[in-house]
């Protein structure tokens, strides 16, 4: 055999042997700590999908889990398979944590991520995994039991020495008892869940008049929400800074933190809008906030990803220990964006048993990033959580964007799961730089179907105060009629109505020529050949083609504040139309409206060319229009001119949501369920006396009596489901 034939022989053997002793060492280190390649996501929605995405790029299959309301829904379609787990209820499915392991031991998957919400902060079902030889990718029980417990949570943080804000954090619950200790502390205080986070549950009393009632409905919010209803009291800082700190651990004793978001800016003690990093704090403050978290994390031996959250007193300047969230929290993007990792995938390595990538010196900061949060809400209504379908639904595409989602257009935004559609992330080069991208991503996120916050964080974004970093926890509050407007202000609602009339005509002239554009390429009665009267302009004998559009128009999406717009589309010879509106002092406007595709138009007004978007839908006879041009977004109805039989008329007679209801009579706020009646029909009520409680969305909502009076028509019942507007009650004199 020639030499390097023998050779290459030798090699091959000696490659062969070696790669044995790899795959047996291999399979030795396997037992100590086995390498995930396959992940069940323990969660739904956008959180699911992100998680997926990272998973994917690793080369890591996934498993979905979905109730009977998300078997058609985008987490569902991502993942590699998908297990149903119950029905649509939460605590059917997805709190169900033994239906959950057991999907993960059906599809093979070694490790559970359990996203965040849910079970992600559950030390019982992180144990449950463990038990059942399941890898959870999050923190040790041990970490998420103490830190859990926000009362015991701050016992370890005062061990620990990181500073605590005055307050009660015993285990006697007792409602004199904890009359007491507000007493003592001092008003106003804050009523929180010792358990959960986001908000639910948290009430701020100002006097002890209003602590039993907010005590008890903090008790049964609790409950609802995360199956423990104790609570622990804390003195109310007046102007706070909601500042918190990403931290991170590996099992190899390793803590480091990823610098700080701010997430001052919330409605309803739920957060909007989060930054990172904070704006207006020095290198200084940075330093000790992130030290304190480290110090936080150690106490606790934590690992995996983990927030610590302070709040940070604007008048005295110092900052004091709120929480632990032994989670991956919601706004982690901007943390990503402006260090350029992956925490997913930190996540997957550290269950995996591999040390942190980087070290504390190592890790970057560069530029600035925004996080907004898309809901499905009713501003107008306080923030009230909505429900519909996603009849258009187009997210903004450009660099250092990303849109973190889990709808697709179509999709229904459901009662039983939290109102949020998406995330917008935008990054810049700095402050001023990120801000710029948020408006303008903000001002392209087009939603149809459903009212939405997008409006508002348009507000917010542009508002001067926000654009120089002074924000605080109230801020909305401290703006809100900048924000939402002020309903005695005349001229504000002269100047939304001036820029209606013109979003109105821009929107008939668009919905008129893409009619004309179908009817060119499909004629009436199958000829191939266009009719005169359809051509473009319609021929018409001794006059021009005329086409009249009458529109209601609310000043902001549902508020009930509306009006009707009259206007007359006139066909001209060069395609062009021209737009009137039966206002006396409003001039003819004429349109070149140039079709390009799908819901995209090209538009000539008064010499201004602008690239606008009209979406359209049909529901209940009517026809709902939206209309995007620049940062404005309008929404118009108009009534579908159909002949109706008798019975038709008087069962499914068309008419705008916004029709005024009898004085009086109450109706549902938000489609919800029924959890407490406290009142009789037929029992005289106070003005402003809590009647019933509705449940939506992990949020519970008080209706009370509009005046005085008896109640009359109250015939829900606890446990019964009520649609957004249905009438509840009504009060009368006698």
């Amino acid at each position: 055999m020639p030499y390097l034939a023998l050779l290459r022989r030798k090699l091959i053997n000696r490659s062969r042997l070696s790669h044995l002793h790899v795959c047996a060492r291999s399979f030795s280190e396997g037992k100590k700590q086995q390498r995930i390649e396959k992940i069940l996501v323990a969660n739904r929605g956008e959180i699911a999908c992100r998680i997926t995405r990272t998973a994917r790029r690793l080369g890591i299959q996934t498993v979905a889990v979905y109730s009977d309301a998300d078997k058609d829904s985008l987490h569902v379609a991502s993942a590699d398979e998908a297990i149903r787990i119950g029905p649509s209820p939460p605590r059917l499915s997805y709190l169900n944590g033994a239906s959950l392991v057991d999907a993960a031991v059906r599809s093979g998957a070694q490790a559970i991520h359990p996203g965040y919400g849910f079970l992600s902060e559950s030390a019982d079902f992180a144990q449950l995994c463990e038990d059942s030889g399941l890898t959870f990718i999050g923190p040790p029980a041990s970490a998420i039991r103490d830190m859990g417990d926000k009362s015991a949570s701050k016992r370890i943080m005062g061990a620990a020495g990181v500073p605590l804000v005055p307050g009660y954090h015993g285990d006697e619950q007792d409602i004199e008892k904890m009359k007491l200790e507000a007493d003592k502390i001092g008003y106003p205080i804050l009523i929180k869940p010792t358990h959960g986070g986001g908000g639910k549950g948290m009430r701020i009393v100002h006097t002890p008049d209003e602590f039993a009632e907010s005590f008890l409905a903090a008790q049964r919010e609790a409950a609802a929400s995360f199956g423990v209803n104790t609570i622990l009291l804390e003195k109310y800082i007046t102007q706070p800074r909601h500042i918190e700190v990403q931290i991170f651990g590996d099992k190899h004793g390793n803590i480091l933190h990823l610098y700080e978001r701010d997430c001052s800016v919330q409605r309803r003690h739920q957060k909007i809008i989060e930054e990172a990093p904070a704006p207006n704090i020095s290198s200084d403050f940075r330093a000790h906030l992130g030290q304190a978290a480290v110090s936080a994390a150690k106490a606790v031996n934590y690992y995996n990803a983990g927030t610590v959250e302070f709040i940070v007193d604007t008048v005295s300047g110092e900052f004091y220990f709120m929480e632990m969230n032994t989670r991956l929290q919601v706004e982690h993007p901007v943390t990503e964006m402006i260090v350029g990792q992956d925490l997913v995938e930190w996540q997957i390595l550290v269950a995996n048993g591999e040390a942190l990538p980087l070290s504390q010196s190592q890790v970057p900061i560069s530029g600035h990033a925004f996080e907004a949060r898309i809901y499905a809400e009713n501003v107008p209504k306080g923030f009230l959580p909505a429900t519909g379908v996603l009849h258009h639904y187009h997210i903004p595409v450009s660099s250092a964007v990303r849109v973190e989602t889990g709808v697709k257009e179509g999709d229904t935004v459901s009662m039983h799961y939290d109102p949020m559609i998406a995330k917008l992330v935008v990054w810049g080069e700095n402050r001023a730089a990120g801000l710029v991208k948020l408006k303008d991503s903000l001002s392209k996120f087009q939603v149809a179907g459903l009212p939405t916050n997008v409006n508002f964080l348009l507000k917010l974004a542009n508002h001067w105060a926000f654009a120089n970093g002074n924000v605080e926890t109230h801020f909305i509050e401290n703006h809100k009629e900048d924000l939402l407007g002020d309903a005695n202000n005349s001229e504000s609602e002269k100047e939304a109505f001036e820029a209606a009339k013109l979003g109105a005509s821009l929107a008939a002239a668009c919905l008129v020529e893409k009619e004309h554009f179908i009817l060119a390429r499909n004629p009436p009665g199958g000829s191939s050949i266009l009719p005169i009267w359809y051509s473009s302009p319609p021929f018409r004998v001794h006059h021009q083609a005329k086409r009249r559009m009458e529109l209601e128009w609310d000043n902001e999406y549902g508020s009930g504040s509306s009006k009707i717009l009259k206007l007359t589309i006139t066909y001209q010879p060069d395609g062009r139309y021209l737009i009137e509106t039966e206002e006396n002092e409003s001039p003819v406007l004429e349109v070149k409206a140039t079709y390009v595709k799908d819901h995209y138009f090209r538009v000539e007004a008064d010499g201004v060319i602008n690239d606008v978007n009209v979406a359209v839908y049909s529901k209940d006879r009517i026809r709902h229009i939206h209309i995007w041009q620049g940062s404005y977004h309008h929404y118009f109805r108009e009534k579908l001119g159909l002949e109706l039989s008798e019975d038709e008329e008087s069962q499914d007679k068309p008419k705008f949501e916004t029709s005024a209801s009898p004085q009086g009579t109450v109706v549902a706020p938000m489609a919800g369920l029924v959890v407490k009646v406290l009142v009789k029909d037929k029992t005289r009520v106070e003005e402003g006396q809590p009647v019933l409680v509705l449940e939506a969305m992990k949020m519970e909502h008080v209706v009370k009596a509009p005046s005085s009076g008896y109640v009359h028509g109250l015939q829900v019942t606890v446990g019964e489901q009520v649609s957004d507007g249905s009438v509840l009650f009504s009060v009368k004199d006698q």
